[in-house]
């Protein structure tokens, strides 16, 4: 695969501009106004036109564009990419007062078969690259115009204006530790040269175990989301087939080992599947599971988005409520997540499945 644009080094770009014979600051320029200033290429007036053109030819863009969807009174903005070999690569955009989050495929597909989620149903592609998953960023931040004061865009300790992405979630498809080298490069790209602090960076994971200890090695302190959907081995084997190979306690057993390294609260991800996974004696065995954690453990319950592939419904409100009081009861941090996007398929994996089917 050819060097893309958001796949290139800066050495690389560098050397590519010097071979034209510009010179060293030039390279800089277009550095800085992709990531410092994250501009289209085409934006970048302080670089002339003839090497803007030149540069999108030897650089181009990995993704384009197949299916663009907006809810949310055009607060949520979800893609549906094509790269150059076809496969599908889907990213979300979520807007909020104080910033805007995007969240990222790691994977065109996914391995991990996760019976209630589409990505899972309809099987793996490929990896993708830490260019394309970096691209995902830039592209929404494009489709993003800070909302701020002159649109400037903020300092990392000034805050963020309404629509400048402060917040990267690899929560979209794939599994993200199964695809560790992109993955952490894309991390490192986001935070160095985006800006984006470690702790508005969240990696999910439904339990690579040796992935989530060289996750606790690294530099940068990321948030780690682990996506744990049922409290105990036998319902988990069903909903989360990795978990034959790594239970229950030698996942959290790994998540301990990564809130000892960098001291950040850990987050439990909790799909809310109607009589399967959302009884109060589950809520209780939930709870002792996550008991002695320090920081204490968050969990965010998430209402089940339906899939054609899986004939469960989403809990009903009223038990995700009981369920999340039981949490709190036995001194369980627990969040109910609202579900954005939903009537344009945002959660993982549907529209790339609703599109495959038209």
């Amino acid at each position: 695969m050819s060097v893309t644009r958001y796949g290139a080094a800066f050495e690389e770009v560098a050397a590519l501009v010097a071979s034209w014979g510009e010179p060293a600051y030039r390279a800089r320029q277009v550095w800085d106004g992709l990531y410092r200033r994250r501009a289209p290429l085409d934006d970048l007036t302080d670089v002339g036109r003839p090497l803007r053109a030149r540069l999108a030819d030897a650089l181009p863009l990995a993704l384009s564009a197949r299916h663009t969807t907006t809810a949310d009174d055009g607060e949520t903005v979800k893609w549906l990419w094509a790269a150059g070999d076809g496969a599908s690569v889907e990213t979300v955009l979520m807007r909020y007062p104080a910033r805007a989050t995007v969240c990222v495929s790691t994977q065109a597909g996914c391995a991990m078969g996760c019976t209630f989620c589409a990505t899972g149903q309809a099987g793996f592609e490929r990896h993708l690259t830490a260019g394309e998953v970096i691209e995902q960023v830039a592209r929404a931040q494009h489709a993003s115009p800070p909302r701020g004061p002159g649109g400037v865009p903020p300092t990392r300790s000034a805050g963020a204006a309404s629509g400048w992405v402060g917040n990267v979630v690899f929560m979209g498809m794939g599994e993200p530790l199964a695809n560790y080298d992109a993955t952490w490069a894309a991390v490192v790209r986001f935070h160095d040269d985006l800006g984006i602090s470690a702790r508005h960076i969240t990696v999910s994971t439904v339990g690579v175990v040796p992935g989530m200890r060289r996750l606790a090695k690294e530099r940068l302190p990321v948030t780690l989301a682990v996506s744990l959907h049922a409290p105990d081995d036998a319902l988990r084997d069903e909903l989360v087939p990795l978990n034959r190979r790594y239970p229950i306690a030698e996942v959290l057993n790994a998540a301990r080992a990564y809130l000892t390294t960098h001291g950040r609260r850990l987050s439990f991800e909790y799909a809310m599947i109607g009589g399967v996974n959302d009884g109060i004696g589950q809520a209780n065995t939930l709870a002792r599971r996550l008991t002695g954690f320090t920081p204490a453990a968050h969990v965010n319950l998430i209402p089940l988005n339906p899939t054609d592939g899986y004939g469960m419904p989403a809990s009903p409100p009223e038990q995700v409520a009981r369920f999340a009081e039981r949490l709190r009861d036995r001194g369980i941090n627990a969040t109910i997540r609202h579900n954005r996007g939903t009537a344009i398929d945002a959660a993982c994996g549907q529209l790339r499945a609703r599109q495959a089917t038209m």
